[in-house]
């Protein structure tokens, strides 16, 4: 991302991602390797609010707006269809890739 102004960083980043998909992308894929979910779904609203708001996601993907801002909140705990539904309404996909030699899981199984 470019160097931030002096001013509301909101402002800026909103700003930065409407004009760049890429670093829309870019910004939720940092989140999600973060592996925090409400750190993700932070970064999720920020997205949604830069491409023209929460009421505009409602409409598009006919999920309930109070329901958005419940799934985005710091405790929600949105299904996958719906973390799908709003990426697509936005014009992004969750895409899984291989992990780089060397990183192994933590998960058993």
């Amino acid at each position: 991302m470019k160097a931030r102004p002096a001013g509301d960083y909101y402002a800026w980043l909103k700003n930065n991602l409407r004009k760049s998909p890429e670093e829309a992308a870019a910004y939720l894929n940092a989140a999600m390797n973060e592996k925090n979910p409400a750190l993700f779904l932070f970064a999720l609203k920020n997205v949604l609010e830069a491409y023209g708001g929460i009421t505009a996601f409602s409409r598009r993907t006919k999920l309930g707006r109070v329901s958005i801002y419940k799934m985005l909140s710091k405790n929600g705990n949105p299904g996958f269809q719906n973390i799908l539904a709003l990426l697509s309404s936005a014009g992004l996909t969750l895409q899984a890739t291989p992990k780089k030699p060397g990183k192994k899981s933590k998960t058993k199984g």
